[in-house]
């Protein structure tokens, strides 16, 4: 079978998706929608749009990729596409008119983005009324993609998983500690938090939360790890406590086990997830979690279980959270839970 995986870039997803892909006997192709520089596994055949890159910023631009992608689905005549997210590539896939179409979503896309303007609502309605198989990680999804249309039949629940033998206790614990130690917090609670610095994930409110709490209790300290548009304002509000915050940027997937196994609580005070991948990476390196009471959150975890929920975007029922699982007797037995969800 020939199978054309049309992404936007070339996420840790993607990735995850494209191995599996070329463990398999398909013929599969990968096309991005927009320019990056990816790791595409052995296999996977790279296809670059036919002209110039396409301009979506405007609608002569997306008429120009969806003669483009007509073309391609002309020369290699898959007999499935898979794209997503919905608004993207999924939605040109639509517009071109090929069947059968597996969209997949990558949650904000129908969680956030699918009522947010008319434009958005136009084109969330054209996708799924053309999806032949929706694809959704979590409940909270597949439930918005029913309310938004998508008869139950055609749904199916995917979530993204985590890798646990990378994410273990054999690959992360050691070098964790070492991470630590290089960083002179061998005695601290150390709160981790590797979510992207834009608004939807809310580090900018971690950020003034734990400037709170770390005056009420100086034994905190805060692995960031991760860049984003909020770069500036997210170390401006953490400016008054810098010696007691570490910038790591971003980490390779090689080296995020250290990481969960450097802190001693996993936070995401996002506003907006399907099945986080930072999440279950936390799970999965048995670190006890903090995370806003989203619904996707709240299906992986169980507060008072696996760790605490704090209600989403209040920075006081954050700080109270952080203070109050720096002491909380339960914490490593959180953990050692995570991991068996």
């Amino acid at each position: 079978m020939r199978v054309l995986y049309f992404t936007e870039k070339d996420s840790p997803h993607d990735q995850r998706f494209l191995r599996a892909l070329a463990d398999t006997n398909h013929q599969v192709y990968v096309l991005r929608q927009f320019p990056c520089h990816p790791t595409t596994p052995e296999g996977i055949n790279d296809l670059s749009w036919p002209d110039n890159q396409p301009v979506w910023s405007n609608w002569h631009g997306w008429q120009i990729g969806i003669r483009y992608l007509a073309d391609i689905l002309e020369d290699i005549q898959p007999d499935l596409v898979h794209a997503g997210p919905v608004q993207g590539p999924a939605l040109i896939t639509a517009l071109s008119g090929f069947h059968p179409l597996v969209t997949m979503s990558w949650g904000s896309d129908i969680l956030l983005k699918a009522r947010r303007s008319p434009w958005m609502q136009f084109a969330t309605r054209v996708t799924l009324e053309n999806t032949d198989i929706f694809l959704g990680d979590c409940q909270a999804v597949v439930n918005e993609a029913v309310q938004l249309g998508v008869p139950l039949e055609k749904v199916v629940r995917f979530p993204w998983g985590v890798d646990l033998n990378h994410f273990s206790p054999a690959n992360g614990k050691l070098k964790g500690k070492a991470l630590r130690k290089s960083l002179g917090w061998e005695s601290n609670f150390v709160v981790l938090c590797n979510r992207s610095w834009a608004p939807i994930y809310g580090v900018d409110l971690l950020a003034e939360a734990f400037k709170g709490a770390v005056k009420e209790n100086d034994q905190l300290r805060l692995l960031l790890i991760g860049d984003g548009p909020q770069a500036d304002h997210i170390k401006q509000i953490l400016a008054p406590v810098a010696d007691k915050v570490n910038f790591q940027g971003w980490l390779v997937r090689e080296d995020m086990p250290a990481a969960y196994y450097a802190a001693d609580l996993f936070v995401s005070p996002s506003y907006c997830d399907g099945s986080s991948i930072s999440l279950l990476e936390a799970l999965a390196c048995e670190r006890p979690v903090l995370v806003s009471d989203i619904p996707g959150n709240l299906e992986w975890v169980l507060p008072g279980e696996t760790g605490k929920v704090f209600k989403t975007g209040d920075i006081e029922s954050l700080k109270t959270g952080l203070l109050q699982l720096v002491s909380d007797p339960q914490l490593t037995l959180y953990g050692r839970r995570s991991r068996m969800l």
